[in-house]
């Protein structure tokens, strides 16, 4: 499934991939151009023959308690920021909170703390 145009090279679309890391199941969705190997099932290196490396991993919010959808991800891929709901833990109360979040190169997403 192509989910929209990558943001960082020219030919590039964004494909959902099942990944699975530490035993459990989680999207990554990858740049076309970009092909990953694994030993140990947790340490992802690029290939050789990769030309991008932009990823973001379904699960890369989950400290917050979010994980991003289809959707949200298309929405980024067109709008580089959107708003989503987060969650915060602190002090043992669960606080639901919006951010804006935007896209980012190097970690896939990035939370913008105004």
């Amino acid at each position: 499934m192509t989910l929209g145009k990558c943001p960082y090279c020219e030919n590039g679309s964004i494909e959902v991939r099942d990944k699975e890391v530490s035993g459990k199941k989680v999207k990554l969705y990858a740049c076309s151009n970009a092909n990953w190997k694994t030993e140990d099932g947790e340490m992802f290196e690029l290939t050789e023959n990769s030309t991008c490396d932009f990823k973001i991993w379904q699960n890369s919010l989950s400290r917050y308690g979010k994980w991003l959808s289809y959707k949200e991800v298309r929405e980024l891929l067109k709008d580089e920021a959107i708003e989503v709901e987060l969650l915060s833990k602190k002090y043992g109360k669960k606080v639901y909170y919006n951010k804006y979040i935007a896209l980012n190169q190097e970690y896939g997403v990035s939370v913008l703390w105004d």
